[in-house]
């Protein structure tokens, strides 16, 4: 039996002894809770209005979207080609979500998937489930864009993005703002921001942890509904895994997938093209795998 090839050393730099990063970062976990909190004694106090809600949803709807079919299924997995302007909105909205600039976010998923639950996965479960869920954040090793997505680096649309990344940061808690006063900064700035960082998180370790695994992998990649219903499709892991470039994650018609209904919308608009799918045959016997 031939052994199966050594799995590559990971590429990082090494931001863990920068101060300022680390004050950064908890501040970046610890704001938004706090605003959770407030928000809780707000919902007991004097119950939550229509205005608090829309200002939620309305932020974390398109947001989200931009994290997942933006910056993971369009920018480090290439599923689909979207043009220059829908490009940049998805690239904008998923900056909002103060998860990193793209590049960066890139980078450090496509290490992801190169030691997927093996030693050098950034966010694995076998270190920990809190680790995958945040901790793997302060540890402060980033993948190197340079190595894991140098045509990112040359792509002028994700470049202007990636370099002016703090003024979406700051204008996806502006506008709300604008709209909706102080209210609307603590639901559709601070409490939308808890909840896209921790649905995010969740796919980390979650779905690397619980759910079900109809294909076969070399990882814990798992499918939970939940996570899939909250993340826009993200939560059905486990296909992911098993087909990286697919832009259409909820592959049973019970799966809900947002961020692929999304793209299909855009397809029809001939504003997306070259949609990656899986046909019904390969998805067929790739359940059969897994019975082996």
């Amino acid at each position: 039996m031939r052994a199966a090839p050594a799995r590559p050393l990971p590429r990082l730099s090494d931001e863990s002894g920068r101060f300022v990063f680390r004050l950064v970062l908890a501040l970046v976990v610890v704001i938004p809770f706090a605003a959770l909190l407030l928000a809780i004694r707000q919902l007991w106090d004097h119950g939550v209005g229509w205005t608090e809600l829309l200002l939620l949803s309305g932020t974390y709807l398109p947001i989200s979207l931009g994290v997942t079919a933006g910056f993971h299924r369009m920018l480090t997995h290439k599923s689909f080609v979207a043009r220059p302007l829908v490009k940049t909105v998805l690239l904008v909205f998923g900056s909002m979500a103060i998860e990193g600039n793209c590049i960066g976010w890139a980078a450090d998923h496509v290490l992801h998937h190169q030691l997927s639950d093996q030693k050098g996965d950034p966010h694995s479960p076998t270190e920990g489930l809190w680790h995958a869920h945040l901790g793997w954040l302060f540890a402060g090793k980033q993948a190197d864009p340079a190595f894991y997505c140098p045509a990112l680096l040359k792509d002028p649309i994700v470049s202007f993005v990636d370099r002016t990344y703090l003024v979406w940061v700051v204008l996806g808690l502006v506008i709300p703002f604008l709209i909706g006063g102080w209210q609307g900064l603590i639901w559709g700035g601070l409490v939308r921001v808890f909840f896209v960082h921790h649905v995010t998180w969740s796919i980390n370790s979650v779905c690397h942890t619980w759910g079900t695994r109809p294909y076969a992998t070399d990882d814990r990649s798992h499918n939970n509904w939940l996570v899939g219903l909250l993340a826009m499709g993200e939560g059905y892991h486990n296909s992911h895994h098993r087909w990286p470039r697919a832009a259409i994650h909820g592959m049973d018609r019970w799966q809900l997938d947002a961020s692929a209904w999304l793209i299909q919308l855009l397809e029809k608009a001939h504003l997306v093209s070259d949609v990656c799918r899986i046909p019904l045959a390969t998805r067929v016997r790739g359940r059969a795998e897994i019975r082996v």
